[in-house]
């Protein structure tokens, strides 16, 4: 009986447990619950920006933030680029450690401090987006999202009393948001001066730091003091607004600023060739430095004279005195048509010694090529007089930091007045009717200054500098400024006026420096950016 109940008993269970299985998968199937609702499905657009955190916590900051600019390509630049960059940053680290160690071990009774090992592993930092701002300044502001994950290899050995450590960092982790500015913005490459660097929020920074093979990172509590050490000084250093200044170029020879003034004196011409029909000239000679943009200066004209006499003074602004050259032309005026060419030369600056006149007596050539068997030729000579007159150096030091301070005017200007610096930077939505190849036009005090001519655009850029010397401040003065457009195939509207603006002068007297943007009047949209600076014998 025994045996028999076992057996019904085993069927039975099996039986029991078959049938609770079809009932359950059929009131699955046919019963549904009433107390579940249904998911609600947003769009990603309108998630909020932590959730977007918890789905994605990688996702990347340009998608997060729309100010930020996608940098794939610097990446993949990056990529191919950083078995270079590792080899040529390591150098540079170690040729900047080497006079920090050599002046510091003393102080510790240290023997020595050498690098055995210094790579920056295979994994190169990676930017995650870059957001760009644009100020009326001659600058470039940019903040890059920055974040290292790599596999460097830095070991430092130590030896101090006898005995020898070494001490490894491996396994950085950084993430950075740096804001990098470059400034000022010059005409000579790599087009910056100065780079300026800040933190704009404290760094993460995680490594290891191994010594005789344990990971002193891993003792309980070193961890949380070495991070909280590291941000707190690397923020009492470069947190925003403190910088990090790394100069790139001298900035007397970047921004070519005044360096001193050159005096010349006309002197005399004799033994002229006539020109004219009547057997006679009316000679005028023009005076230009080579790599300025300011126009010629300019002698009178002495009728049917073919031995002139002029004793005419002129002061020219000298940038380079090493590489600037003085170019003399004499003309032949006439009243009508082109006037001819009597002869030129030239005088290199090099020639001429700081404070001490010199008098030159120089032959007339058709040009400059000592090839040119015209040049044999007798077409007189000419005598002038050049002194070089350099600015001090505490002058030129102060003057160049444009964003501060504003140079002192050079010597030579009027007692009581001062020298008015016009900078023409750039315009926006200029347009003309008939063409637009625009070019700026200044007038003060009755005399005009142009800048160059840039054919078809409607944002043009000129960076063009202009002087004018002056006796007594400007205060109730005005200058006038206007976009020109000037076409020689457009016969019937050769000339027109894209917009001008009247600027007083009275605030550039009283703050030494205007950088603005104007709005133009008589046109619809254009926008012009001049800067203006009021220099005396006293730095402001």
């Amino acid at each position: 009986m025994g045996f028999f109940s076992a057996i019904l008993g085993f069927f039975g269970f099996g039986v029991g447990i078959s049938i609770g299985l079809v009932a359950g998968y059929f009131l699955f199937i046919y019963f549904q619950p009433t107390n579940v609702e249904d998911p609600e499905i947003k769009p990603m657009l309108e998630q909020e920006q932590e959730t977007l955190q918890r789905m994605f916590p990688e996702i990347p900051v340009w998608i997060k933030s729309p100010d930020f600019d996608r940098l794939d390509w610097l990446n993949k630049f990056l990529e191919y680029m950083w078995p270079y960059l590792d080899k040529a940053i390591c150098k540079t680290a170690r040729n900047i450690a080497k006079p920090i160690i050599a002046e510091q071990i003393p102080k510790y009774k240290i023997d020595s401090v050498e690098f055995e090992t210094l790579t920056l592993g295979s994994l190169p930092p990676t930017f995650q987006g870059m957001k760009v701002y644009v100020t009326d300044e001659k600058e470039l502001i940019m903040e890059p999202s920055v974040k290292w994950a790599g596999n460097p290899n830095v070991t430092v050995s130590v030896k101090a009393f006898g005995l020898k450590a070494t001490v490894q960092v491996v396994d950085l982790q950084a993430f950075l948001l740096p804001r990098i500015t470059l400034k000022p913005l010059v005409p000579s490459f790599p087009c910056f001066a100065n780079i300026y660097v800040s933190l704009m929020e404290k760094p993460h920074v995680d490594f290891g730091l191994k010594l005789i093979g344990a990971d002193l990172m891993s003792i309980p509590g070193v961890y949380r003091i070495v991070q909280d050490i590291i941000k707190d000084q690397v923020a009492n250093m470069y947190l925003w607004p403190k910088t990090l200044e790394v100069p790139v170029l001298d900035m007397s020879k970047a921004l070519k600023r005044p360096v001193g003034i050159l005096h010349v004196k006309v002197l005399q011409a004799m033994k002229l060739k006539k020109k004219d029909l009547l057997g006679a000239s009316d000679p005028y000679v023009k005076l230009k430095l080579t790599d300025d943009k300011l126009p010629s200066k300019k002698t009178t004209v002495k009728h049917k004279n073919l031995n002139p006499e002029w004793n005419e003074e002129f002061n020219m602004i000298v940038k380079d005195p090493d590489s600037q050259v003085l170019e003399i032309n004499v003309y032949d005026w006439e009243q009508v048509g082109k006037h001819d060419k009597m002869g030129m030369n030239v005088i290199s600056l090099k020639e001429v010694s700081p404070e001490e006149p010199k008098r030159f007596t120089l032959d007339l050539l058709k040009n400059m090529d000592p090839n040119d068997v015209q040049n044999e030729k007798s077409r007189g000579q000419i005598v002038l007089e050049l002194t070089y007159k350099p600015f001090k150096e505490e002058d030129l030091a102060k003057g160049f930091d444009e964003t501060q301070t504003v140079p002192k005017a050079p010597e030579g200007t009027p007692e009581g007045g001062g020298l008015l610096v016009v900078i023409v930077h750039e315009a926006q939505d200029v347009e003309g009717k008939y063409h637009t190849n625009p070019h700026v036009r200044l007038i003060f005090r009755g005399e005009e200054k142009k800048t160059k001519r840039v054919k078809k655009n409607r944002d043009p850029r000129w960076e063009d500098e202009f002087h004018f010397m002056v006796d007594e401040p400007p205060t109730n003065d005005r200058l006038h400024v206007e976009v020109l457009s000037t076409s020689s195939r457009n016969l019937l509207h050769q000339k027109e006026s894209l917009g001008y603006i009247d600027i007083n002068l009275g605030d550039v007297v009283a703050n030494k420096r205007i950088n603005e943007r104007y709005h133009l009047i008589d046109s619809k949209n254009g926008r012009l950016q001049v800067e203006l600076q009021w220099r005396t014998s006293q730095a402001g």
